[in-house]
């Protein structure tokens, strides 16, 4: 089932000024999940939408009114609290935040607490490539990834994004999880019956699994890396935390469902210091020497960070964007 770009937004913002935003906020919300579903982010898009309606109509964990205030600050760092809003928009007004820090001062870092899931991560990384600016972000989430060699979960799956702007609109954008695949792609790939490409997790014997229902059901996902995916959650957890006076996971995970997250937004303004030309050179330079890499036989040609993403864009906007029907009626029935 396709439908339209337009008519995606439509439906969205229809649904998110039913349930109490105002038509600005409902706007931005309807932009973020419709581009998201655009862009292929088929986990972050349509079928969260049920689930945040159902949220903000029962108060639970998430303040459709809430904004974010600022509670400290230090040169071109800000300390920011979310109040519980919805976490896309306080990921949106804290990038955006960064940003403004990056145009006066070259740099600016906004660590954010008290906020809610920021649906997909890239989302804020392409802001600020969209802007001009190099974008990093990274949030904590409550546990959800065992340390190597063990079963019980004790670190978060803590998303790690750069964007880097591109003159020609075709950034590169890093996006990544903690393990080898999200939750949400694994939801993705279990409701459409598919295999993953590469293992993904443990099943509930121990043995490393293809199958995303059984890794989701053993709640032992394979960290990037093993133990360095590990480490890397761990240290983000912790310096997000302390730069934003948050939560860190192992605080979040004493509440029975995730809320209250902590993260971070930082902006480099790196056209004012190295010059358009110089960002533009380098970045398509190694562009192309990367992806002169030969190819092994069966293999595709290297992709950048993000390439594949615009291909999915083009495709989505020409012929329409792919929908589950059940998710759909879902929406329409609000």
């Amino acid at each position: 089932m396709l439908i339209p770009y337009q008519t995606m937004f439509d439906e969205f913002h229809r649904v998110f000024l039913k349930v109490g935003f105002t038509p600005e906020r409902g706007e931005l919300l309807a932009r973020l999940f419709t581009e998201n579903m655009r862009d292929g982010v088929y986990s972050h898009g349509l079928m969260r939408v049920p689930s945040i309606v159902k949220s903000v109509q029962a108060r639970s964990g998430i303040d459709p009114d809430a904004e974010p205030v600022k509670v400290g600050t230090i040169g071109i760092l800000e300390q920011w609290d979310g109040q519980l809003g919805p976490g896309m928009l306080n990921a949106h007004a804290s990038m955006n935040r960064a940003i403004e820090l990056a145009k006066e001062h070259g740099m600016g870092c906004v660590g954010l607490r008290n906020t809610n899931h920021w649906m997909r991560a890239g989302a804020y990384g392409l802001q600020a490539a969209e802007a001009g600016f190099i974008g990093i972000c990274w949030t904590n989430t409550t546990r959800l990834i065992p340390p190597y060699g063990s079963n019980e979960r004790k670190v978060g799956n803590n998303p790690l994004v750069v964007g880097i702007p591109r003159p020609n609109g075709q950034h590169i954008l890093l996006d990544m999880a903690m393990s080898q695949f999200s939750n949400g792609k694994l939801d993705v790939y279990r409701e459409a019956g598919k295999t993953l490409p590469v293992p993904g997790g443990y099943d509930k014997d121990g043995n490393l699994s293809y199958d995303p229902g059984a890794i989701q059901e053993s709640n032992r996902p394979l960290p990037i890396g093993h133990w360095k995916g590990v480490g890397l959650a761990m240290v983000l957890d912790l310096v997000g935390a302390l730069l934003a006076g948050g939560r860190s996971t192992y605080q979040i995970a004493g509440d029975p469902n995730e809320f209250g997250v902590t993260q971070t937004y930082i902006a480099f303004d790196v056209k004012s210091i190295s010059g358009e030309d110089r960002l533009r050179d380098l970045v398509d330079e190694t562009i192309s020497d990367f992806q002169s890499a030969a190819t092994v036989e069966g293999e595709e040609k290297a992709t950048y960070p993000g390439e594949r993403m615009y291909r999915t864009r083009t495709e989505n906007l020409e012929k329409g964007i792919p929908v589950d029907p059940v998710y759909w009626n879902q929406v329409l029935a609000i």
